[in-house]
């Protein structure tokens, strides 16, 4: 009953923290557009029975895939996955993320601080506003299946899967694949 009272209170803190955040509606047009590179967007994949979760972070233009085991979906492990994701990018491909309305999204102000990006939320319940991330966390269930336990799942393990993501042609960039599309214009 405790733990139950403490999410609660976790989710009623983040929901009137969320009420000065940046709404997707406030987000320039041209990131609809998938013009320019640099703009993200950002959710976790959970394992069964919340046994570990892995942020993902996708770029929308390139469809270029980041993503970290976290052993526990709170907001500083997945803040510190966003540090450690977006420090390997250079400033000038890191403009926009786009982010589910989760509790473990709650350090958004400290993402946007050491990141340099600019955050917004989705709407709550419209998973299609991030329709980028929520197509590339399908693709990564084909290497870890929603009834898979991710108790033993390593950051090596994660990394197999995302490199064969991101070396995969898409039809969308004309039969390249993504990190060719995003690594060409370093």
């Amino acid at each position: 009953k405790y733990r139950r009272t403490r999410e609660n209170t976790l989710r009623k803190a983040f929901r009137d923290k969320q009420k000065e955040a940046r709404r997707i509606t406030a987000r320039p047009c041209h990131v609809l557009a998938r013009k320019r590179y640099g703009h993200w967007e950002g959710d976790t994949v959970v394992g069964k029975g919340h046994s570990g979760c892995i942020a993902t972070f996708v770029e929308r233009k390139s469809g270029y895939l980041m993503a970290v085991k976290l052993e526990h979906g709170t907001a500083k492990n997945f803040e510190e996955a966003a540090k450690q994701c977006f420090a390997a990018i250079p400033n000038s491909y890191r403009k926009t993320l786009t982010l589910d309305n989760g509790t473990e999204m709650s350090n958004y102000e400290e993402i946007e601080r050491h990141t340099e990006l600019e955050i917004y939320f989705a709407n709550p319940y419209h998973s299609w506003e991030r329709g980028t991330n929520e197509n590339t966390n399908g693709l990564l269930r084909f290497y870890f299946p929603k009834k898979m336990s991710f108790a033993h799942l390593t950051q090596e393990d994660i990394d197999a899967a995302v490199k064969q993501l991101n070396t995969r042609p898409r039809k969308r960039l004309s039969y390249k694949t993504p990190e060719q599309m995003f690594k060409a214009k370093w």
